[in-house]
């Protein structure tokens, strides 16, 4: 599944610039995860960079967008075909 990044998020800038997706950008308040964009970094690393980088363990499953690996595989593909 896609990630999240929660409301405790102290917007450190840790994650942004390790998302190989462009997919995390500074929200309203906290940063954020676009979910068409996040693969978890599946076709780039092992464990999705964002996680590994965040200080206070910030950046959680997204249980409204459940994906498989096969799932993220495929959004791998189209993103970079």
């Amino acid at each position: 599944m896609a990630l999240k990044i929660l409301d405790s998020c102290i917007n450190c800038d840790m994650c942004d610039p390790e998302c190989p997706n462009d997919a995390i950008s500074l929200g309203a308040e906290v940063y954020e995860i676009d979910a068409d964009k996040c693969t978890e970094c599946v076709g780039h690393y092992e464990k999705p960079t964002c996680v590994s980088v965040c200080p206070i363990d910030c950046v959680k499953p997204d249980a409204e967008h459940i994906e498989n690996k096969d799932d993220l595989q495929a959004k791998f593909l189209r993103l970079y075909g």
